[in-house]
């Protein structure tokens, strides 16, 4: 079978001919159909990220196929069932193994692609805004980096949860996918002045920051009372220090949030979180946005995409098996 693997942290990944693996206890044999990429991903090809697999190991964190056997002694989704599995890795190849466990069935209504690009996107932004920031209807929330992955998906999740949208993203372009989405407020990062534009919005009450630098002190200043800034990641390659008497004088809450996290020691979260967008996904609530799907072949141009920032919302890799 074919697999997009980390050979090297020195060398490009690159697309392989291995043996299909066989599931252990507690695993199930994917066919795999599409892989989501994640900026994680591209750390984790350099050895830079919070997890660091074994080397040579296949990259993707988020894949949807379709079962075709169980381990020893494992129960788990039966073969022929369509599901989502974060994976943490895995997931650029034709087959894979995965935890059982972390397997979740998907509607009928839900097309492998969507699936694709749908755990670690939406999960992140629900489990943010909701369990960790306790996002309520009628606040402001301006969302950095709003054109990403992630963003596009906290723009979604914020306006179903009731709260008044900002979005800041780079360029025209950008802003008009935002709007699409349902961001209220629109800022350019590359020509606006994103301090004085969150408080001509009415300033932030929970900001959503998988950017950092300085986008993130900018929008510290921009915060009302009682704020809370989830720190989703440093898409800029900037982390900040923070300023401590900021957040005194305000009362501002600064949360670090790493969704994976909690598959270690508080999976119930991501499990009730996954139902619910599940759910609201079937009822037609929510629609991924794939601005590009290519083949496994195209794995390293795909990358490349999510590199240079060229993207919007998710970029998906398909196997051609679904």
């Amino acid at each position: 079978m074919r697999a997009y693997q980390v050979i090297s942290y020195e060398t490009n990944p690159e697309l392989v001919e291995t043996k299909e693996p066989t599931p252990g206890n507690g695993e199930l044999l994917l066919e795999v159909a599409a892989c989501g990429l994640n900026f994680g991903d591209l750390l984790m090809a350099k050895g830079q990220y919070q997890e660091k697999p074994e080397l040579p190991f296949t990259l993707g964190m988020e894949v949807a196929g379709t079962v075709r056997a169980l381990g020893p002694d494992t129960d788990g989704p039966a073969p022929g069932t369509r599901v989502i599995v974060g994976g943490g890795s895995g997931g650029l190849a034709d087959f894979g193994t995965f935890p059982a466990a972390k397997a979740l069935e998907i509607p009928d209504s839900m097309t492998f692609t969507d699936a694709a690009a749908f755990q670690v996107a939406y999960g992140t932004s629900h489990v943010g805004l909701d369990y960790r920031a306790g996002l309520k209807p009628g606040e402001n929330l301006l969302v950095l980096g709003a054109a990403g992955g992630v963003g596009m998906t906290a723009i979604q999740i914020g306006k179903l949860m009731g709260a008044t949208v900002i979005a800041c993203a780079r360029g025209k372009e950008k802003l008009a996918v935002c709007k699409e989405a349902g961001a209220d407020h629109l800022i350019d990062s590359e020509s606006d002045d994103l301090r004085e534009a969150v408080k001509a919005a009415g300033g932030a009450d929970v900001v959503y920051d998988p950017v950092g630098g300085e986008q993130f002190k900018a929008a510290l200043r921009a915060c009302n009372p009682e704020a809370r800034i989830l720190i989703v990641g440093f898409a800029s390659g900037d982390i900040p220090q923070i300023p401590a008497n900021h957040l005194l004088v305000k009362n501002i809450n600064i949360m670090g949030y790493y969704w994976g996290g909690y598959n270690r020691f508080k999976p119930e979260v991501l499990r009730n979180s996954m139902a619910t967008l599940l759910d609201w996904y079937d009822q037609g609530k929510l629609k991924p946005h794939v601005s590009s799907a290519l083949p496994l072949e195209q794995a390293g141009e795909a990358y490349e995409l999510l590199r240079s920032r060229k993207s919007t919302g998710k970029v998906v890799v398909t196997t051609g098996r679904g």
